[in-house]
C-alpha cells in the first residue's frame, strides 16, 4: 500500500526542518552521488534494436508536471468488441549490463527514495532522466504491452514486445483534468476516462480498493509551518487503472508460463479488521458492514480533518507484503490482497528493481523465447534485495513524518488543543489532533477510544522529530483530569 508523503514548498527549502531533513539523510548513510563507474555506464551504454517499429502510434505521457523520469507512455483505441490499450515501459534492461557498475549500484539502491526535500534515484539522471525516459519527441525502445478488453473492461488478450516509439505528448494531471472537465481533452483522455472508470469497477467487484493518500506540501508561514493536502484527481486514478491493469496481467502471464516474481501481500485477519473497524469508527468514519472495503474507502470525504488518519490506518492493515520468485513451482501465495488479485511489478522500471526482471521475463514468454540466464538465475536474490530496500524507505519516511509533525506543532508550543482518541494500549494512549492532523502519544489518563479529549502541546524537537503531549481532559471532557506542566 503507498505510503504517506509529503513535500517542502519552495520557501521551506530552507530553515529549521530542512537542516533536519538533510541530518536524515546523513544519520542513514543515504546514498548520494552515483560511483562515476556507474554514471559512465549510464552516458554510454547502448540499447539493442528492437523487432517491431510502433513510431506511429501517438502515444502520451502523463505525469506531476515537471517530471522527467516517465516510465510509461500510453495509448488507448476504441474497437468494435471494446478497448485496446497499449502501455510503452522504458526499456531500462536494455541499457543495464548484468554484473556492470548500473547494475551493482541499482542492487544496493533497489528504489528511488522519497522524501520531503526531494528523491534519491534508483539510476544516475543520464539514464533515468534522459536516455531510458519517454521524453516526447524522442525516439525511444520501450517494452509495449498490447492489452486488448471487452466492452465491459475485462480483459481478453495480453501480450508485451519490445519496439521502438515515440511520445508525442507530455501531459500533466492538472491540465488535463482541467481539458477533461472543460470537454477539450480529446478522444485519448476520453477513452483513458471510459477505460479507467470500467477497470475500477472490476476493482470493486472482485474486493480491491485503490488507497489514494493525499499528497501534502508543508509550508512555511511566518506563524510556523502549515500543511496543505490535496487528494488525488479522478485523472490520476484512472491512470493508476492502467499500471495496475498491466501488474495484473504480468502476473497471470508469469503463473501461466509457472516463471517468474510477484508482489504478494495476504489479507488481513480478523483481529486486524476489528482493530481497524474500531480505529475507524473513532475517527468518525465508520465502515457500514454491508459496505466493501473498497466501497468504504471510495465514499471517505476527503473534507473531513479525519480522513487523513483513516487514510493511515487503511495503509497499516494490510502488512506482509513481499516479492515472491518462482521457476517451476506456483507458490501457495500468489495474491496481492489489497489488489485482490495476482500482481507483478512491470510498470516502473526506472525507478524500482525488480520491474526490470518482470519486463524481461514476461517479454521471453511472449515471444516463446527462453529466458534471459541473468534473470532466471538471479531471481530468488530479488526478495531480499527489496526488503532491504523497502525498509530503508520505511524508516526513511517515518523518520521524516516524525521531524514534519514536530515542526507543524513547533510553534504552538503551550497551546491546548483538541484531540480525539485513536487507541489505548495500557498508560498510553495514540491521539490524533483535529488541526494540525499530527498523530502522538499521550499519557492516556483513562481514555477510552473514539473520546474526544483535550492536550497540552508541551515539546516539539524538530531536530529529533520528538513531540510531547500532557492530557488536560480524561475522555469524559471533564478538565482537568491531569495537571500539565
Amino acid at each position: 500500500m503507498p505510503n504517506r508523503r509529503a513535500h517542502l514548498s519552495p520557501q521551506t527549502a530552507h530553515g529549521e526542518l530542512a537542516a533536519a531533513l538533510a541530518a536524515l539523510r546523513t544519520d542513514n548513510a543515504v546514498p548520494s552521488d552515483f560511483p562515476a563507474d556507474a554514471r559512465a555506464e549510464a552516458s554510454t551504454a547502448e540499447t539493442s534494436e528492437p523487432g517491431e517499429d510502433l513510431r506511429h502510434i501517438p502515444f502520451v505521457t502523463l505525469d506531476p508536471a515537471g517530471a522527467k523520469d516517465l516510465d510509461q507512455a500510453f495509448h488507448i483505441e476504441h474497437r468494435d468488441d471494446g478497448f485496446r490499450v497499449r502501455y510503452a515501459i522504458a526499456d531500462l534492461p536494455g541499457f543495464v549490463r548484468p554484473g556492470g557498475a548500473l547494475d551493482r549500484e541499482a542492487r544496493r539502491r533497489g528504489q528511488t527514495l522519497y522524501l520531503p526535500d526531494g528523491r534519491i534515484p534508483l539510476h544516475p539522471a543520464e539514464l533515468s532522466e534522459g536516455r531510458a525516459s519517454l521524453l516526447p519527441g524522442a525516439d525511444r525502445v520501450a517494452y509495449v504491452w498490447k492489452l486488448d478488453l471487452d466492452a465491459s473492461g475485462a480483459v481478453t488478450s495480453a501480450d508485451v514486445e519490445r519496439a521502438r516509439v515515440r511520445s508525442r505528448a507530455q501531459l500533466d494531471y492538472a491540465t488535463a483534468q482541467t481539458a477533461l472537465d472543460a470537454g477539450t481533452g480529446g478522444p485519448l483522455l476520453e477513452l483513458l476516462r471510459d477505460v479507467g472508470l470500467l477497470r475500477a469497477e472490476h476493482e470493486r467487484s472482485r474486493g480491491g480498493a485503490s488507497l489514494n493518500m493525499p499528497d501534502e506540501e508543508i509550508v512555511r508561514e511566518p506563524n510556523g509551518y502549515r500543511i496543505v493536502r490535496s487528494f488525488a484527481r479522478p485523472i490520476e486514478e484512472w491512470n493508476a487503472q492502467l499500471s495496475l491493469l498491466t501488474g495484473m496481467a504480468a502476473g497471470r502471464m508469469m503463473l501461466d508460463a509457472g516463471v517468474g516474481i510477484l508482489r504478494t501481500m495476504p489479507a488481513p485477519d480478523e483481529a486486524a479488521l476489528t482493530a481497524f473497524r474500531a480505529r475507524v469508527a473513532s475517527l468518525g468514519h465508520p465502515w457500514p458492514a454491508d459496505t466493501t472495503y473498497g466501497e468504504y474507502l471510495q465514499q471517505l470525504d476527503h473534507a473531513s480533518p479525519t480522513t487523513p488518519g483513516v487514510l493511515q490506518a487503511a495503509a497499516s492493515l494490510f502488512r506482509g507484503a513481499d516479492y515472491t520468485p518462482f521457476d517451476g513451482v506456483v507458490p501457495e501465495q500468489t495474491m496481492q490482497a489489497a489488489i485482490a488479485a495476482p500482481y507483478a511489478h512491470v510498470t516502473a522500471p526506472l525507478r524500482r528493481l525488480v520491474d526490470r526482471w518482470g519486463l524481461v521475463i514476461c517479454a521471453a514468454i511472449c515471444a516463446d523465447e527462453p529466458i534471459p540466464e541473468w534473470a532466471r538465475a538471479s531471481l530468488d536474490e530479488l526478495p531480499a534485495l527489496m526488503r532491504a530496500s523497502n525498509q530503508l524507505a520505511g524508516q526513511l519516511g517515518s523518520q521524516a513524518l516524525d521531524r514534519v509533525e514536530a515542526a507543524l506543532l513547533r510553534d504552538r508550543v503551550g497551546e491546548v488543543l483538541p484531540a480525539i482518541v485513536v487507541e489505548v494500549r495500557g498508560e498510553r494512549a495514540r491521539v490524533q489532533l483535529d488541526d494540525p492532523a499530527v498523530t502522538a502519544q499521550v499519557a492516556s489518563a483513562g481514555y477510552t477510544a473514539g473520546t474526544r479529549v483535550d492536550v497540552r502541546v508541551t515539546a516539539a524537537d524538530v531536530a529529533s522529530g520528538t513531540i510531547e503531549l500532557a492530557p488536560l481532559t480524561d475522555g469524559s471532557g471533564d478538565r482537568p483530569a491531569v495537571s500539565a506542566a
